[in-house]
Order: structure tokens, then sequence, then C-alpha cells
């Protein structure tokens, strides 16, 4: 309560959460404007969505615009695409990147820039695998099937794409959090409700008539289900706040150093350094056929497209395996392990080390110190990459077991790790103006109590 009484006594974190909630206001209105020219069945869309892994991300990513296939229904998918497509080629794949990436402001402009070109091309493949996948679906049909109505379409969503991301960048600038992942925040917690009111029906409402014993059993079934949500949802907190904390002391500093100020200085090491990246890039893979089949004209229902989805058995004649769930877990662990080595490259961390000074109490600089981050590194994040695979297959296994029915009641997944994630940015960031508002104060009153 205090803290919120200070939130609410801070005039700048209160136009700041003002404006994101205006802006967030205008995005959900974005979202509920259909592409011009289509025709939706939405209660049959919803269903088909849950059972195609390519459209289910990019619908919560997009922070379910692709259920009504509005004009945003590309949301901020193919950014966060070239993004991450960009961010690899840096790492001294493509020199030219490479170089950009080492000069500081004006290097991450040009990157920014290049990022923003290839989310229109991508952009664009990503608008008319939908278009053509939707069409197949048969429950979104077009006044016209001609080429200039494809085009159409296609740069509508385009310019709903930009416009989402522009409004991400409005409030990363003038609001609180960053843009782009309160966007896709506010359209997953836009969805909770509806989650928990299909559990309450089912397990609740539909349960009367029944009897006294369905209808407790019901009650415990709804109840157990919460539980197991918070449960999750605290097992998420716990692995995004986990980290490991290496000692470092700096050569400069030693003479007049105490022990508390030497236990102070270390370099924190998260279980989950690579975030929710892993899964969306693994998530990604897994759609690209879909996609392709799409866009080619192909048939996008077709029985072997079954091997890359993670819902879904795949028949190997008497027998069936979950092939798309066990390789989407296999591409997040090899995923976790390869980003993490990038957002903590051990070589230039003991690079680094040498050039300012620092080193790690028993750990010669250097070489040394490179094999030891990095032996570091990835001990941790193999636990990361458990808990991160886990929860991120937790939906896809419920929905293969318990949830056969109900797809839609599956916990877990993507949105709620970028829910969970988000919000303890938010956190962070408050934390961080409230304290820099203290300072104001202090230094203000000339250090007087």
């Amino acid at each position: 309560m205090k803290k919120l009484g200070s939130i609410l006594k801070n005039k700048e974190i209160m136009n700041r959460i003002l404006f994101t909630v205006l802006i967030l206001f205008i995005f959900r209105i974005g979202c509920q404007i259909t592409v011009p020219g289509a025709q939706i069945d939405q209660a049959q869309l919803g269903t088909y969505l849950e059972g195609n892994n390519a459209l289910a991300l990019m619908n919560i990513l997009g922070g379910g615009t692709m259920q009504t296939f509005s004009i945003f229904a590309l949301g901020v998918s193919p950014y966060i695409t070239a993004q991450i497509i960009v961010q690899l080629l840096a790492t001294d794949v493509l020199p030219a990147l490479s170089d950009l990436k080492r000069q500081g402001q004006y290097g991450r402009k040009k990157m920014e820039m290049a990022t923003r070109y290839l989310t229109l091309m991508l952009g664009a493949v990503q608008a008319y695998g939908i278009i053509k996948t939707m069409e197949t679906s048969q429950f979104v049909s077009f006044t016209s099937n001609n080429w200039f109505t494809y085009v159409y379409v296609v740069i509508v969503m385009l310019a709903g794409s930009m416009t989402v991301m522009w409004l991400g960048d409005q409030i990363s600038v003038k609001g609180i959090g960053n843009g782009i992942s309160m966007i896709i925040f506010a359209g997953i917690v836009c969805s909770l409700p509806n989650q928990i009111s299909t559990a309450f029906t089912r397990w609740v409402l539909e349960t009367r008539g029944e009897g006294d014993g369905a209808q407790i059993a019901g009650v415990f079934q709804f109840l157990l289900y919460i539980l197991s949500f918070l449960l999750i949802i605290s097992f998420v907190v716990f692995a995004e706040l986990s980290k490991r904390k290496i000692p470092v002391q700096h050569s400069g500093k030693g003479g007049g150093q105490t022990q508390s100020m030497a236990r102070a200085s270390f370099l924190p090491i998260k279980i989950n350094s690579a975030g929710v990246i892993p899964v969306i890039f693994a998530s990604s893979i897994l759609t690209a056929p879909s996609v392709i089949v799409a866009f080619l004209g192909g048939d996008t229902e077709a029985e072997w497209l079954n091997v890359f989805a993670s819902s879904k058995l795949t028949n190997m004649g008497s027998w069936y395996m979950p092939w798309g769930l066990i390789i989407y877990v296999a591409l997040t662990i090899a995923f976790t392990f390869f980003y993490a080595n990038i957002q903590i490259n051990p070589k230039e961390l003991a690079e680094n080390f040498q050039k300012n000074g620092s080193y790690i109490p028993g750990v010669r600089p250097g070489n040394e110190t490179e094999r030891y981050v990095s032996r570091v590194l990835n001990r941790v994040t193999f636990i990361g990459a458990m808990a991160l695979a886990l929860i991120a297959a937790l939906p896809s296994i419920l929905t293969l077991t318990i949830f056969k029915d109900y797809p839609q009641l599956a916990l877990g997944g993507t949105g709620l790790i970028i829910v969970v994630g988000v919000a303890l940015e938010l956190n962070s960031q408050i934390d961080g103006l409230l304290a820099g508002k203290s300072f104001d104060e202090v230094v203000a009153s000339g250090g007087q109590n």
C-alpha cells in the first residue's frame, strides 16, 4: 500500500501510466477492426486457431488479433522474427552487422533500420501465408479472390503491423515499460478472463442438475485449476528471478575495500538469461513449413504437417508419437543455450575484465576466466532450459492428455512467460523511477533529514 501511495503521488509515473493506458486502448480498438473485404466466423475461427500452431503463436504475439482477423492481425510477430535474425547475424556471421554492433549508438540505429526493412519483407510473406491459410480454413472469405485483393489486404496488414510498432515506440519513449512487450502483455491479459470464465462454465455451471456429488466435484476441480494456475505463475516468477552470482573484484579498489563491499560486487547470471526468445524462435521454425505450404498454395491440412504440430499426435501406423512436441522441446533447449551465450559472451566478458582491471577471485584473467564463466553459464542455463522447456510445453502436454476437449484451458506456455517477464520488468522500472524521485528530493533538501 505504501508503494501504491508513492506511485499515486508521483506525477511523472502517473502521466506515464495514463499515456500507456491510452495507447493500449487505441490498440484494442484497432484489434476489433476487421480487414476490409473479409467475412469471418469468429467462433469457428477461434476453435481453428487453437489447433493451428502457426497461427496460434501469432495470435498470442498479436494480442488475440488473429481471431478477429483485424488490421493488426500481423501484430509484432514479423518485427520479433526480424530482430532475432539480425541479432543472430550480428554474432560474427555477417561482418557488416558485427561492425555496426560495435559502433555504439550509431550502429544500433543502423541495425534498427535494417530490422525494420527486414520486418517489411517478412511481414509481406507472413501476411500472404496467413491469407491463404485463412481461406483454406473456410472460416474466412473475401469478396473477391483476384490478385488485386491479395495485394490490397497484404498492404493493409503491413500498415497495421507498422502502426502497432509505432504505438509500441510511443510507449517506450513516453509511457512505462517496453512498448512491444506491453502490447503483447495487454493482449494476453485480455484473454485470461475468458479462459477462467470457460473453466468456471465447464466445471461449475455445466455440473448443475447432475447431483450434489458432481457439483461439489466440479467446484473442487475449478478451485484446483485456479490453484494450479497460481502455482505455475509462482514457478515462472521463481525461474525469472533466480540467478547465480559470481563474485568480482577490482584491482584498483582493493586497498580500502571492506569485506562487505567486496561481497557486494558480483556478476549476476540469470537462470533464464535468454528470456522468451528461444520459445518464439523454436515456434517460428515449427510453423515455417505451414507458412511455406500456404504461401505456395498447398494443402495446409496435410497429414505430414502434423509432425511439426506440438499439440497433435503423428500417426506412425499402429501407434502415435508427439513428434512435434519432442522437436519443440529439443529446439527450445538448444536455442536457450545458444541465445544465453549470445547475451553473455564469455570471451568478450573475459576481455572486458582484463581491460577494466577486474577479476574473479581464485581465477586467472584471460582464458581461464573465459572457461570459468562459460562453465558456470552452461550449468545455470541447463536448469533454465529445462524450466523454460517445461513451461513452454505444458499447454501441449495438457492438450494431449487432460484437456483434449478443452485445449483453451491448458495452463502455462509462451503467453504466461511473457506476462510474468513484463510484469517483473514493469515493477523494476517503477522502483527505479521512485528511487530517482527520492534521490531528487534528498538533493533538493540539501541532504537534510
